[in-house]
C-alpha cells in the first residue's frame, strides 16, 4: 500500500492534481468495470463448449514451446516496442505466446492475432482458470514471462508457478530505477522479484539487453543467462514511401533547413542542456523532438522556449518511419548514467535500418556499432552533426552500406531465436 501511495504522489508531484484524479479514476473504472466485469460470468457460461474446443486445438497444435507472457505492456498500444515483436518473433519460430491483455486491447477473453500468437485476458477470472487447468495437463516445457519491472506479480507467484511446473522467463532489460517506474522509492516487489529470479538458475531463464545488465548477473551465477539487445523490425524502417509528408512536419520541411531528429521517451535522461547547446550554436538546424513525456524533466528544462526546437508529441510505430525518413541526422542526447549505461535503444537500429546517418552521446551500448558517431562532450556533438549533415549516400557509400549491415544483424528474428537459443539450452541441462 505504502508503494502505491508513494507512485500516486509521485505522479502528483509530475502532472499535477487534475491528471492524478483522472489516472486514480481511470484505475478504479478498469477494477470495477473491467477486472470484474459480469460479462466474463454470462460470457463464459453460454460459450463453455467454443472456449473448450478452441483451447483444445490452440494447446494441442504443434509448438515447441508454451510462454504465457505476463508483461504489463497491452498488444494494441501506439508505441510497437520490444514485447510486441520479441512476442511476435518467438510465435515465429515453434512457440505458442499467450500474451496477457490490458483494458486498451478490449479482448474479452481470447483473440487470434496470427497462428501461436493470441491475446488472453487473464482479469477474467473464469477464463483464465479455466486455460490454467489445460496447461497443467500439457507435457511441453512452458514459461511465464515477465519484466524486471513487472509491479504485479510477487515472488509467491513465481513460486507457484514453479511447482505447476513452469520456468520462468525473465526479462532484465532496464536497470532497476525508481525513475523507470515513477516512483520516489524503488518497490520491494520488483527488487525481490530481482533476487529470486537471479539466484535461481534452475529454473529462471534470465535475459538481459546490455553488457551492464549482463555483469550484473554474472556476479550472481554462470548458467542460463542470454544476451539479447533490443533490435529492428528492418522493412518497416528501410520500405518507406518518402513522397509522403506528415502534416506535422510540412512547416519545418518548409524552413528547407537541416532536421536534427530524436524519437523516443523525453525522460530525465535525455541531455537539454546538449539540446540547447545545439539549438544556441546552429541556430539553422531545426531540432525535431518525437515522443512521451515521461516525467517533468522535459517542461522544467524550457526547451520549448527555443525557436528552432519542435517537439511533435508521439506518433504511432506505423507512421514513425515516414518521420525518420525526414532526418539529415538522427540522434540519442542521452547523459550517462547508470539507467543509460543499460539501456539498449530500440530507435538505434531504427535509425539505421531507415539509413540515417547516427550521433549520439557515450552510451555504452551505443560503441559496439561502427556506424555511430559517438560525441564525448557537446563540441565534439555539434561536430560530427556537421559532419553527418554533409554525407550523401552517392558519396558515402561505404558508410551507408554499414547501416545496411549492422541493422540486418540486428533484426528482432534474431533476438528472439538468442531467446529459444537458451530455452532448448536450459531444458536439455535440467
Amino acid at each position: 500500500m505504502n508503494e502505491k501511495i508513494n507512485k500516486i504522489i509521485s505522479v502528483y508531484k509530475r502532472d499535477g492534481f487534475k491528471v492524478t484524479a483522472q489516472k486514480i479514476f481511470r484505475h478504479l473504472n478498469y477494477v470495477i468495470l473491467f477486472k470484474h466485469n459480469p460479462r466474463y460470468f454470462f460470457d463464459f457460461k453460454m460459450n463453455y463448449q467454443k472456449y473448450n474446443q478452441q483451447l483444445d486445438e490452440i494447446l494441442n497444435s504443434d509448438y515447441d514451446h508454451l510462454v504465457v507472457w505476463r508483461g504489463s505492456f497491452g498488444w494494441k498500444v501506439p508505441l510497437f516496442q520490444r514485447p510486441q515483436h520479441i512476442a511476435r518473433e518467438l510465435s515465429n519460430n515453434k512457440c505458442l505466446v499467450l500474451y496477457a491483455t490490458y483494458k486498451d486491447d478490449k479482448t474479452l477473453t481470447i483473440e487470434k492475432v496470427k497462428d501461436n500468437l493470441y491475446l488472453i485476458n487473464f482479469q477474467n477470472q473464469r477464463f483464465a482458470d479455466f486455460l490454467e487447468k489445460k496447461i497443467q495437463k500439457l507435457n511441453k516445457p512452458k514459461y511465464i514471462q515477465l519484466y524486471s519491472t513487472d509491479w504485479f506479480k510477487t515472488t509467491n507467484d513465481l513460486q507457484n508457478f514453479i511447482n505447476q511446473g513452469y520456468k520462468i522467463l525473465y526479462e532484465y532489460v532496464d536497470e532497476l530505477a525508481p525513475e523507470l517506474t515513477g516512483t520516489k522509492e524503488l518497490s520491494k516487489n520488483i527488487t525481490s522479484k530481482y533476487n529470486f529470479c537471479v539466484k535461481n538458475p534452475k529454473d529462471a531463464l534470465i535475459v538481459v539487453t546490455a553488457d551492464k545488465l549482463y555483469d550484473d548477473v554474472r556476479k550472481v551465477r554462470k548458467d542460463n543467462i542470454v544476451f539479447s539487445s533490443n533490435g529492428v523490425e528492418y522493412e518497416h524502417f528501410a520500405d518507406v514511401d518518402k513522397t509522403k509528408v506528415p502534416e506535422k512536419l510540412q512547416k519545418i520541411l518548409n524552413l528547407n533547413k537541416p532536421i536534427i531528429g530524436y524519437y523516443g521517451a523525453l525522460a530525465k535522461w535525455v541531455d537539454y542542456d546538449l539540446i540547447k547547446y545545439i539549438s544556441k550554436n546552429r541556430p539553422d538546424y531545426q531540432i525535431v523532438l518525437i515522443g512521451l513525456k515521461y516525467d517533468n524533466a522535459y517542461d522544467l528544462s524550457k526547451i520549448d522556449e527555443l525557436e528552432n526546437v519542435h517537439n511533435l508529441g508521439v506518433v504511432d510505430y506505423k507512421d514513425l518511419p515516414i518521420y525518420a525518413s525526414k532526418f539529415d541526422v538522427a540522434t540519442i542526447p542521452f547523459l550517462i548514467n547508470d539507467i543509460t549505461k543499460s539501456t539498449s535503444p530500440c530507435k538505434l537500429f531504427e535509425y539505421m535500418s531507415a539509413s540515417i546517418p547516427i550521433v549520439t552521446t557515450d552510451l555504452y551500448e551505443c560503441r559496439k556499432y561502427k556506424s555511430v558517431m559517438i560525441g564525448k562532450n557537446k563540441k565534439e556533438f555539434i561536430e560530427l552533426l556537421d559532419k553527418a549533415i554533409k554525407m550523401k549516400k552517392s558519396k558515402d557509400k561505404k558508410y551507408f552500406a554499414l547501416l545496411k549491415k549492422e541493422a540486418l544483424e540486428n533484426t528482432w528474428e534474431a533476438k528472439a531465436k538468442l531467446i529459444i537459443d537458451g530455452m532448448n539450452k536450459m531444458e536439455k541441462n535440467n
